[in-house]
């Protein structure tokens, strides 16, 4: 199956989720939720694989365990290809890559090579481009500097990152019901890779044991 756009029922779909984010809605919109989401995400990563590697759809459902909003159903789909990341939803179309979150270790690996000088400034100019090409830089941060780093630090704003990554979006518009979105993610994604690059050079993935 070739890609050929979200389907029309989409953005729709999401708007109801919203308004009525229940076992009743899901369960009597899941047909659409089949053919005008999970399908094309599913298309759109098989048509994005040869040059980004295989891609995986999260859940729909929400971990409510440690949450205080009970609403069992996420509000978009989302779905990642490696460090890339992209979803739709009610707000239309949105593409990212990066370290949404960082384990411990990676967190000791990352400020360690920002506190580097030739590292961190490197880390500087790569985000600095991704700006200036209109896209946002995002990721949790820590309110004060973290532990063992003056607070004057001169990268002292990427060193209280706990997540490191930068993103675009669209609103919803025809092209989210056309091919050209695969353009749209295939070009943001390779506009990330000096950042994704850059994360997997000098922090790479957690090698504590999962729980």
């Amino acid at each position: 199956m070739s890609f050929t756009g979200f389907g029309d029922g989409a953005v729709e779909f999401y708007d109801g989720l919203i308004a009525d984010n229940s076992k009743a809605y899901w369960t009597d919109q899941r047909a659409v939720y089949e053919a005008d989401v999970r399908a094309p995400m599913l298309a759109l990563l098989a048509a994005l694989e040869p040059e980004f590697g295989p891609g995986k759809i999260f859940r729909p459902y929400r971990d409510v365990r440690f949450s205080h909003d009970k609403t069992p159903y996420k509000t978009h789909c989302g779905a990642t290809a490696g460090p890339f990341y992209v979803e739709v939803g009610a707000d239309g179309l949105m593409a990212a890559g990066g370290y949404y979150r960082m384990a411990p270790d990676q967190l000791t690996r990352y400020r360690t090579a920002v506190d580097d000088e030739r590292r961190g400034t490197d880390l500087e100019k790569r985000l600095a481009a991704l700006t200036a090409e209109g896209l946002e830089v995002a990721g949790e941060t820590l309110k004060t500097a973290p532990r063992g780093f003056d607070r004057d630090h001169p990268r002292i704003g990427l060193l209280r990152h706990k997540g490191l990554y930068a993103w675009r979006g669209w609103e919803p518009d025809d092209v989210l019901h056309e091919p050209g979105t695969q353009e749209r993610v295939a070009a943001t994604w390779r506009a990330l890779r000096p950042l994704v690059e850059w994360l997997a050079d000098h922090v790479g993935p957690s090698e504590l044991p999962r729980r």
